[in-house]
């Protein structure tokens, strides 16, 4: 927004999620007065979603009217004056400022912010429509997932990365017998380093899953009761299966930004401010691609703080804070499988060197660099290495793998000493 530009009279957000949810929360808390219309495409109210692939499938407070996963009560937007909309968006007419819903109904908008999300890619293969065939996204996928676990004793998952694993974890120790298939070398093979992904396979292993890697599925068979009985491998293998989870990535939906002309690569394409190339409308969350600051490179993630770090920096735009700030917060990741949590901090576009701290075969960090700075830190049952990466790489505080290797080095004195012990918190 221009200096001295007025604040949007109406702000329309198409999407509930965590970037959509926390844009209008942020928009309140930071002083707008104007209308803020929040369109949800499930007739439920805004939730978080990290807990689907864990904690939701095995404790049953979840199971009490979806409270635990609400991020917050049906009250708030009374009191709050968010008008929480059910429905799914069809049209953008640009010209006219407007959003329309399959209903028919239509709402005007000053700002229109896209948190549109993205969905989960499916397998495309003959019989995965067949019933206990799962994708896990939305709250409804995992309560389903959750029914046909308690029933399943074979269950097969297509798909090494988070979500899959995190599964995975879950069916084990429910007592199911577990086989992960990935079509990549190794699991994790786009989320970790070959370090930090050789022990999860062997985490996995050791809990009894059947992780096979360089694979993949070409057809799903059938009970002839409509219900999974096997998946068939690439190499004419059968998987006995009564449930198949399908881990495989996601795809932005950018559908409706691209029907409007607006700039979609690999996302809806924003600048470092999430505007797109029509200053009305502003993308956050899961489906914007936006400027790395380290890199350049346009990026996309799929996190909780990205959606919630997007959300803010708009929702300061659009409540006249200068136009010159740009979103450049270190992007980090958890994943809890087992008893085991990865964290990491900062984004591994390519690396070249690795430095390994840790003296425990279960609690390590992986330090990665590319050439002499430091990129990424991935960081097993090891919180503290996490948090002291996470003040590192954000105030780009020099580190290179000749100091990293260093008899005695841990990233917390290397941090208090570059910075002579300023603390710097964390959200």
């Amino acid at each position: 927004m221009a200096p001295g530009t007025p604040p949007p009279a109406s702000v329309v957000i198409v999407g509930a999620g965590q970037g959509g949810f926390q844009t209008a929360a942020s928009l309140r808390e930071y002083g707008h007065t104007g209308r803020i219309t929040l369109i949800s495409a499930e007739d439920a109210l805004p939730y978080e979603r990290p807990p689907l692939s864990k904690a939701f499938l095995k404790d049953d407070t979840y199971l009490e009217g979806g409270a635990p996963l609400w991020l917050r009560p049906a009250t708030y937007y009374v009191r709050q004056d968010i008008d929480l909309v059910a429905g799914t968006v069809t049209a953008l007419d640009r010209a006219a400022r407007t959003v329309r819903l399959a209903d028919g109904s239509a709402y005007a908008y000053d700002h229109l912010v896209l948190a549109t999300g993205a969905r989960p890619r499916t397998l495309g293969v003959p019989g995965s429509g067949l019933r206990g065939v799962h994708t896990l996204r939305t709250a409804r996928d995992a309560a389903a997932l959750r029914q046909s676990l308690a029933a399943a004793r074979r269950a097969v998952v297509v798909g090494a990365g988070f979500i899959g694993l995190e599964f995975a974890s879950v069916a084990r120790e429910s007592g199911c017998e577990v086989t992960v298939v990935e079509a990549c070398d190794r699991p994790l093979a786009r989320a970790a380093s070959a370090r930090t992904a050789a022990y999860f396979a062997r985490l996995h292993r050791d809990a009894g899953t059947r992780l096979l890697c360089g694979h993949g599925v070409t057809a799903v068979h059938g009970n002839g009761r409509g219900g999974v009985s096997e998946v068939e491998l690439t190499d004419g293998r059968p998987l006995p299966a009564d449930l198949v989870l399908t881990g495989v990535g996601v795809i932005p939906n950018t559908e409706l930004a691209a029907a409007a002309g607006l700039v979609v690569d690999g996302g809806i394409a924003v600048d470092s401010r999430l505007l797109t190339d029509d200053p009305r409308i502003s993308a956050v969350g899961d489906c914007a691609a936006f400027p790395q600051v380290r890199s350049g490179n346009r990026l996309r993630l799929e996190s909780v703080q990205n959606a919630v770090g997007h959300a803010r920096l708009v929702a300061e735009r659009l409540t006249g804070a200068p136009s010159s700030r740009t979103y450049d917060e270190l992007p980090w990741f958890w994943s809890d499988q087992f008893s085991t949590t990865l964290r990491i901090a900062g984004v591994d576009e390519r690396h070249d060197a690795e430095v390994v701290l840790g003296e425990g075969p279960d609690a390590f960090s992986v330090l990665l660099f590319d050439g002499d700075e430091l990129s990424a830190v991935e960081s097993v049952n090891r919180t503290g290495d996490h948090l002291a990466a996470r003040r590192l790489l954000s105030e780009r505080v020099p580190l290179g793998p000749g100091e990293a290797s260093a008899p005695g080095f841990t990233l917390k004195k290397h941090l208090a000493a570059r910075r002579r012990g300023a603390a710097v918190p964390f959200d």
